[in-house]
Order: structure tokens, then C-alpha cells, then sequence
């Protein structure tokens, strides 16, 4: 539907002046100007009459790239009327911009197609699209809006780093992985006990039985898969600036990453919730959108977090920034759930790798996300 614009409702706001003023006082001039406001402004709402008929192509050469990739798209305009098209134009949002693009008058079945960049500088989620066609008068008094697609996003992923080898140490898998837990069928033979109505008969020994004279079954130590937890923290009192929370994110990802690559089970609670963990893109789609507010969980709530989403996991990664003291980090390390080998990694741009070990707790100081498999290598070594 014709919109006028705020020009537009200026000049029919002169003309109806113009026309009374002119009228009233025997002006004719002003009364003349009058007048041809008002024509420029239905001039311009008659220019605005009429369906355009197109098909528009938004394509885009690849939706998921990291930071710093070439990232580009192609927008295709196919004139599908019977007759020529008036020039229009384009309106094309990238992210919070908007790029507008001429679109020249086309013959029937003719198209126009416009490549377009778009940037990749900063870890986003950018959301490209609606495309919409305008048209309206020269002098901007109205004008009309089409929409003509969907809008698409493009994932621009954090950088990561391979983490192959530096976590074999940590990441152990169910063979050789016990608890003190009890349970009558597992991998791990413990002990045999008197036979009691209900248990599988499966697990009946039956040489134990035939010499005592008694049903003995089998009783099994618990084994448990290893789960891996990876906790982020995205409370911006944590961090000096927004590097050192991008260093983070990629310190968070990559760790992740890893982990889904070795086929681990695997959490990450980031923001308000839990990120996607079934693929690795998924999971990076995730960390592309991840922000700074206040009011989430910082490093001093991770141990906490973790207590109550996976109390259940065996490997806890805790990432934060550096202004959080060594007795904060503790402090919300204490609540993380006993037994389970934490490690916290401390991003500080520019710091020197160190490493501190204390019980099943390490604590981490990371300066640059290259140092990342070192950091785990002297933490589990």
C-alpha cells in the first residue's frame, strides 16, 4: 500500500495552506503554489500505482564462514510482466545496515543480477534480507514497499583452533572409568552375592552355585561414560574488554569442537541456556550468537550452573575473563560437583601460559587462543 512519506505530508500540509491562505487573502500566487503541491503530491501517489511483478533471488555463496572468510551473495531480479518495468529501487538489510541497489527498468523476461559482499570482521549471527523493491516519485513524497523473500542468516563462526592429541589425556572413555556405585549389570565385575527373587538369571554363576549349594549371582561396579561439560561465562564484569570475550568464545568452541570430534559426550551452558551439541556446526551456529549481558551467569554462578543442569559429569571446562580474582574463581569452582576433574581457564589477551594444579582443580591462564593445546597438555600432564 502507497505510504507518504514525512516529505510528502509537509508538502500536502503546504498545499492545503497555500490553497486556504491563498483563497482567503486573493493571493493568487501562494494560492498557484498551493495548487502544484497538491498535484506533485498526487502526481506522486499515482507513480505508486501498480503491481510489480518479479521473481528475486537472494543467494548466498556459503551460510556458515569464519571470522575473517570471504562471504558474498548474488541478488537475481527477473521482470515476469508483459510489459517493461519502471526503474525501482532495492532494499537490501545486512545485518543492522542496509544496502540500496538501482534496479533499471527491464524488459519482459529480462534480469538484473547484483553481487554483494558482506562483512565478517566480528563473530555474528548477520541477518540478510527481507529483499524489497521501492517504488516512488523522484522527490521522495511517497512511496511503496514490496517484499519479495525471506530473510537469510549468515553464521560467521568464531575461530578454533585443533585440539588432536592435547586432550587425550582428559577425555577418557567408559573402559576403565569406574565408580564406587553398585549395580546389577555392568562392564566391571566387583563381587558375587546370595541370589534374591527378582534378579535377571543371566547373571546366575552358576560354578559358585553348584559348589555352595546356593543360588550366587554376579555383582557389578558401575561404569559411567564420560561426560564433558564446557561452561562459559557471558557476564561482561568478567572481561577487560570485548577481545578478551571473543577469545573466550573461541577458547569455548574449540574445546568443544573436540570433544564432539571424538565422539564424547558432551554440554555447554553459555547465555541463557544450553548451546546445540549435536554436530559441530550446530554448535558453532550457537557460539556465533553468543553476546555479553548482564544478569547471566558469570564465573563466580559457572560451578553452581553445572551443578544443577549436569551434575552427572565427569569433565568440567569452566572459561571466563580476567577480572574475576583467584579467590572468586574458587570460590564458584567449590560448587562444582565432587568428584568431577575441573579445569578453569582464564582468558587475559597477551598473558603468558600458566598453569596451576591443585587436586582435581587446574587453574588456567590463557593469553592467545594458539596457546590453547598447550595449556591443556601442561594441565592434564
Amino acid at each position: 500500500m502507497p505510504r507518504i512519506s514525512p516529505v510528502g505530508w509537509g508538502a500536502l500540509a503546504g498545499a492545503l495552506a497555500g490553497l486556504v491562505l491563498g483563497r482567503w487573502l486573493g493571493w493568487l500566487e501562494l494560492a498557484g503554489v498551493g495548487a502544484a503541491l497538491g498535484v506533485a503530491v498526487v502526481v506522486s501517489l499515482l507513480m505508486t500505482i501498480g503491481r510489480d511483478r518479479y521473481i528475486v533471488d537472494l543467494y548466498l555463496a556459503d551460510h556458515r564462514v569464519r571470522v575473517g572468510e570471504r562471504a558474498v551473495g548474488r541478488l537475481t531480479v527477473r521482470n515476469t510482466a508483459r510489459h517493461r518495468s519502471l526503474p525501482a529501487r532495492i532494499e537490501l538489510p545486512v545485518g543492522t545496515g542496509a544496502a540500496e541497489l538501482a534496479l533499471p527498468s527491464l524488459a519482459s523476461g529480462e534480469e538484473h543480477e547484483d553481487l554483494f559482499a558482506i562483512p565478517t570482521t566480528r563473530r555474528a549471527v548477520v541477518v540478510v534480507g527481507p529483499v524489497r523493491s521501492v517504488r516512488g516519485d523522484p522527490l521522495g513524497l511517497a512511496r511503496r514497499r514490496l517484499r519479495w523473500t525471506e530473510p537469510v542468516e549468515l553464521f560467521v563462526h568464531p575461530e578454533i583452533v585443533s585440539l588432536a592429541g592435547a586432550s587425550s589425556g582428559l577425555l577418557r572413555d567408559l573402559e576403565g572409568q569406574s565408580t564406587r556405585d553398585l549395580s546389577d549389570s555392568d562392564l566391571s565385575f566387583h563381587a558375587l552375592r546370595d541370589y534374591v527373587a527378582g534378579d535377571d538369571r543371566r547373571y546366575i554363576h552358576w560354578r559358585t552355585t553348584a559348589r555352595r549349594g546356593a543360588l550366587m549371582v554376579k555383582q557389578f561396579e558401575d561404569t559411567r561414560r564420560t561426560q564433558t561439560v564446557v561452561a562459559l561465562s557471558t557476564d561482561p564484569r568478567d572481561y577487560a574488554d570485548v577481545d578478551e570475550f571473543e577469545l573466550a568464545v573461541s577458547a569455548a568452541a574449540s574445546l568443544g569442537v573436540q570433544v564432539l570430534r571424538e565422539e564424547r559426550d558432551l554440554a555447554v551452558l553459555a547465555g541463557p541456556g544450553r548451546l546445540r551439541v549435536e554436530t559441530p556446526p550446530r554448535l558453532l551456529d550457537d557460539c556465533a550468537a553468543l553476546a555479553l549481558a548482564l544478569g547471566t551467569a558469570g564465573a563466580g554462578d559457572l560451578g553452581r550452573r553445572i551443578a544443577r543442569d549436569t551434575p552427572e559429569a565427569s569433565v568440567a571446562l569452566l572459561v571466563a575473563g580476567s577480572e574475576p580474582t583467584v579467590a572468586q574463581l574458587r570460590a564458584g569452582v567449590r560448587h562444582v560437583p565432587v568428584g568431577t576433574r575441573t579445569v578453569m581457564i582464564t582468558c587475559a589477551l597477551g598473558a603468558e601460559v600458566e598453569v596451576r594444579t591443585q587436586g582435581s582443580l587446574t587453574l588456567a591462564t590463557l593469553g592467545r587462543l594458539d596457546d590453547l593445546p598447550r595449556v591443556l597438555r601442561r594441565a592434564l600432564g
